[in-house]
């Protein structure tokens, strides 16, 4: 049995996403891709998983949103069915689809990481909200939605929504807790303060 060609399958994927994507994904972009790819390698690396669990996180992260070549909404649905008609043509077997396909809905917003593996791909996804182009990387998404149509949110609106998203969310892994939570607290208390700003009346 040959082993998986994460690397040809890697070529594949980044490829199609720089030549297909809606050029309207600002946020979801091929940058945002290999963003999460290059968080997942640091993630894998300070968890010390080992290298094939290591090349099922990265190619999750490289297929995480490939499904918005097919549609937007329920994108990571869609990312599995790529994932489980392409892969195949890369050597990988069923039992590794299947765990890419299975971290992969993890990066629903709405999903529970249950194990190393999935945290490492859940923090790797969200590693913005603990840097410091947060606010560039905030800013990018509402002008996406804006743009497909899917929202138009005030800034006031949309401050409050990214409170309430950063107040919730959590890093699963020690590694992203220990390089990440500190200037996740500091975007906190910034957009805090400039919601306060946004929303006083004026006089």
């Amino acid at each position: 049995m040959r082993n998986m060609d994460f690397y040809r399958a890697k070529q594949y994927i980044v490829n199609r996403l720089h030549v297909e994507l809606d050029r309207r994904l600002i946020y979801h972009d091929l940058e945002h891709t290999l963003d999460v790819y290059r968080a997942a390698q640091r993630l894998s690396t300070a968890e010390n998983i080992d290298n094939h669990s290591m090349q099922l996180v990265l190619t999750a992260a490289l297929f995480h949103d490939s499904g918005m070549l097919i549609n937007y909404e329920n994108h990571e649905e869609e990312s599995i069915v790529i994932c489980k008609k392409e892969l195949p043509k890369f050597d990988y077997t069923d039992t590794e689809i299947d765990t890419v396909s299975r971290l992969i809905l993890k990066t629903k917003l709405e999903e529970t990481a249950n194990c190393g593996m999935e945290g490492i791909l859940c923090d790797a996804d969200l590693d913005y909200l603990g840097r410091e182009d947060f606010f560039i990387k905030s800013t990018k998404l509402l002008l996406e939605w804006k743009a497909l149509g899917k929202h138009s949110y005030s800034l006031v609106e949309w401050l409050k929504i990214q409170i309430h998203f950063l107040e919730k969310h959590h890093y699963n892994t020690k590694a992203a807790q220990a390089i990440r939570n500190e200037t996740k607290s500091k975007n906190i208390e910034e957009i805090r303060a400039l919601y306060k700003i946004c929303s006083e009346p004026s006089v």
